[in-house]
């Protein structure tokens, strides 16, 4: 091939890794990809696991298939970069072993350690008023919520103290996988923000706040930028995966700060929103912010500097997941047995959704106003409650399942545009918002979105791979290939343009009315049938 430069991404998912090779000419042109799945364990409790091995084994499988797709000589490979689900918790020993499984952010079991940590004596917002007064001077956020790792790590101090005495470093997803390339403990500035350790001004692991929360600053690896080397590529991770020993690995970053770079949101005010397994509305600022009311705060981005104010949606193109596989259940039989008795998973499982939209685009917007609530595992913002759960909501007697699948559709888009609602209270959001993730696929989805928010809605090309673009970005800029991020933005391809729909206005209006008291009128029935 004529070009002689790739940059290699890894996309690890809460449930699979996307691999994709770029080359950095003629805009980031998407060579080829591959992907690999791999299990959530749920536990009792609310407990939810994965095994780090898994995500090695996808890297190993995704980067065969991808080398043996393009044909590209491994040498030819310059920078190897991540985008990656955030907020795990990951220990080692010094071997850089993984001590167990290592905890998903969507874990909920340390509700007690919340408790005892944060929520004692004198309280506002959940939290004791010192501890949220430090937390928010130094971190410029709080640890709120039962998902922060901080509180996993006290989770494995109290039920596992064998564990934690062996510990000798605390990573989170993508970082375990350097360490396995690299041999280097590192933590990306975003992913030390996360932890909500992270002195933003000094740019630093915060003494006062492991002391306050109880952490072994031992315990925290050496931070790095995302556009910084970790480390080489070592001898076994290079014959494991087929690469050259030496190829540069960057930090990357995780999901929220390098998808917010692949969407192009580059520029203080540039907005997106993202619907893959979970979901979120980010607006790209200068400076930290944080409303410990709605749970919207501005994390650390990829690019140094800058931060993106961030509302998040645990479960958004999840719900259309477990719609496929439960409401749709008896549809796929038949469409299976008439169409698809030839095509692979993969394959069956991208028509099916292409399938379920024309289904859904059938149904009048508003779907009879039936309405669904999104909260599948909880809740974390403008609300944060791990009791929340999702429902239906109106069905009638002349109700039927297409109106139910579209009504999913909507009710996800609905909780966009209440962070939409949130965002505009402290910021300006852009006038057309970018639209990426796997749910940007479906010009039924885009359609929507754009009516429900009222705004005009954009994709880029290949939204489904907006991470591994991200991270591939983070190469292409730690390599010296564009002289500035937003130089590089122009290297996106872009997509089209939703405009939406003024006679759809009050059937959405009416809707999302209701859409926001659902919570609140139910708040004490989700406590009563779900708290542990």
């Amino acid at each position: 091939m004529a070009c002689k430069m790739y940059l290699l991404s890894y996309d690890i998912g809460t449930t699979g890794m996307k691999t994709c090779l770029y080359s950095p000419d003629d805009n980031l042109r998407l060579i080829t990809s591959a992907l690999a799945k791999y299990p959530l364990q749920l536990l009792e409790g609310g407990g939810v696991e994965q095994d780090p091995q898994s995500w090695y084994q996808a890297m190993l499988e995704t980067t065969k298939a991808v080398l043996s797709q393009s044909k590209v000589d491994p040498s030819d490979i310059k920078g190897i970069s991540f985008c990656s689900q955030m907020q795990g918790l990951v220990l080692v020993d010094r071997q850089g072993n993984a001590l167990r499984n290592a905890f998903s952010y969507l874990d909920q079991r340390a509700t007690a350690e919340l408790k005892q940590g944060l929520a004692t004596g004198l309280c506002i917002a959940g939290a004791n008023i010192r501890k949220l007064l430090v937390s928010l001077a130094i971190t410029k956020a709080a640890p709120t919520s039962v998902k922060d790792p901080v509180w996993k790590y006290q989770w494995v101090k109290h039920h596992e103290p064998e564990v934690h005495a062996r510990i000798y470093k605390w990573l989170d997803v993508k970082e375990y996988l350097i360490a396995r390339l690299t041999g280097s403990f590192i933590m990306t500035e975003d992913s030390a923000f996360a932890t909500l350790l992270f002195n933003v001004k000094k740019r630093i692991w915060s003494p006062m706040m492991c002391r306050m929360l109880n952490v072994k600053q031992e315990h925290l690896p050496t931070i790095i930028r995302s556009t910084d080397a970790a480390g080489k590529l070592g001898s076994k991770a290079a014959f494991d995966l087929g690469l050259q020993e030496g190829t540069p690995v960057f930090g990357g970053g995780g999901d929220a700060a390098v998808i917010a770079l692949g969407a192009g949101s580059t520029e203080p005010g540039d907005s997106h929103i993202y619907i893959g397994t979970s979901g979120w509305l980010s607006t790209m600022v200068s400076h930290s912010m944080v409303d410990p009311a709605t749970k919207t705060a501005a994390i650390v981005s990829a690019i140094p500097g800058r931060y993106t104010y961030f509302s998040e949606l645990e479960t958004a193109g999840k719900c259309l997941e477990w719609v496929k596989d439960h409401l749709a259940l008896d549809e796929i039989n038949v469409y299976l047995d008439k169409r698809l008795a030839t095509q692979s998973a993969e394959s069956l499982a991208t028509d099916l959704y292409a399938y379920m939209a024309s289904v859904i685009d059938s149904i009048k917007p508003g779907s009879n106003h039936v309405i669904f609530t999104p909260w599948l595992h909880g809740n974390r913002c403008p609300f944060e409650d791990c009791n929340a759960r999702g429902m239906f909501f109106n069905l009638g007697l002349d109700t039927g399942k297409t109106e139910m699948i579209r009504a999913v559709t909507e009710g996800v888009c609905m909780h966009m545009r209440w962070f939409l609602e949130v965002q505009e209270r402290r910021l300006k959001t852009s006038p057309t918002i970018r639209f990426v993730g796997g749910g940007a696929l479906s010009a039924v989805t885009c359609q929507i979105l754009s009516d429900i928010l009222g705004r005009p809605v954009q994709t880029i090309e290949n939204p489904q791979n907006v991470g591994a673009l991200g991270a591939a970005l983070v190469s292409a800029m730690g390599l010296g290939l564009f002289p500035s991020f937003e130089e590089a933005r122009k290297a996106i391809p872009t997509g089209p343009i939703y405009h939406p729909r003024s006679e759809y206005k009050p059937v959405y209006d009416t809707n999302y009315a209701v859409y926001k008291q659902l919570y609140r009128s139910n708040k004490k029935h989700f406590a009563l049938l779900n708290a542990r």
